[in-house]
Formats: structure tokens, C-alpha cells, sequence
């Protein structure tokens, strides 16, 4: 798998953020929709127009591993001096960055990729996750198109 360490400093997001669930599989199903309702109802247009660039994330956080849940947003990079108009806020932590590039229309490319990290990367690799938010940076483009590129950021730490 092709993949680039990259170490990145703080930095600030604004966005919609929403309780997720693991179990049954139901996050797989969730946050499609979440997007397909974020892009309907002119939020993702919202968090473009507050954004430092045009790139929108879908981060990873807050993971509880008894009750099988974490918060997943659908946010943008914002200046600390952004107004956040009404979405909630947060900082992402600096640190190294594990980074992959998806390939292919969403949502199955990118949830395609992300088994395989986990599955094949991961135990292949002489990195661990850090247990810090991860995130899917989307850049501009069509989702559902063939050859739509986006990328996934992993916190890592090479294993002592």
C-alpha cells in the first residue's frame, strides 16, 4: 500500500459533528448518509464558504471502546479567529501522520481503503496509531467518479 509520513502542527476545524455507532456495523451505513444530507441541505456549502480551502474533512474522534462509539465530523480547517456560525468546533493535535490515497467512488473506495490499512498496513508496518483523531481529507471533485482521489490521515508512531 502506498502510503507517506507526514508531520503536521494544530490545527482548527469547524463542522457538524454527530455520535456514531460501531456496533452492527452501523457507522458504515451512517455516514454516507450523513453526507448525502450535509450535501442536500447546503451544510457542506456552509463549511466551504468558512474554510481556510476549498477541502473538506471527515474526522474521527473521541473513540470509546466499551460502549463502541466515537464523534464523527464532516468539517473544514478554520483560522482560530473564524466565526463558527453555529457548528461546533475543535482542534486536532499536532503529530505524524500516516497518509493514503483513496481512490475510486464513494463511499466504497474510501471504506474499501480503510479495511485495508487496518487489515494489511498496520500488521505489516512498524507503525502503531497513536489513538488520536484520524480524518479523510476530500479534495474538490466528484465523489462518485472513478477516478476521484481523496485521502486518509492516521496519527503514527513508529513502534519501540
Amino acid at each position: 500500500m502506498d502510503y507517506r509520513i507526514e508531520t503536521r502542527d494544530a490545527f482548527n476545524v469547524i463542522g457538524l459533528v454527530e455520535e456514531m455507532t460501531t456496533k452492527d456495523g452501523e457507522n458504515l451505513r451512517r455516514i454516507p448518509q450523513l453526507w448525502i444530507e450535509a450535501n442536500e441541505d447546503g451544510t457542506s456549502d456552509k463549511l466551504i464558504e468558512i474554510g481556510v480551502d476549498k477541502d473538506i474533512l471527515g474526522i474521527c474522534k473521541d473513540f470509546n471502546h466499551e460502549k463502541e462509539t466515537f464523534s464523527y465530523w464532516i468539517a473544514v480547517e478554520a483560522s482560530p479567529e473564524s466565526d463558527a456560525q453555529g457548528f461546533a468546533s475543535t482542534t486536532i493535535p499536532a503529530a505524524s501522520w500516516a497518509v493514503f490515497t483513496s481512490v475510486g467512488p464513494m463511499p466504497d473506495a474510501i471504506q474499501q481503503a480503510w479495511a485495508r490499512i487496518f487489515q494489511e498496513w498496520f500488521p505489516a508496518t512498524g507503525y502503531e496509531h497513536t489513538g488520536g483523531p484520524e480524518f479523510e481529507l476530500y479534495l474538490p471533485g466528484r465523489p462518485d467518479a472513478e477516478d476521484y482521489r481523496c485521502e486518509i490521515w492516521i496519527p503514527v508512531m513508529k513502534k519501540s
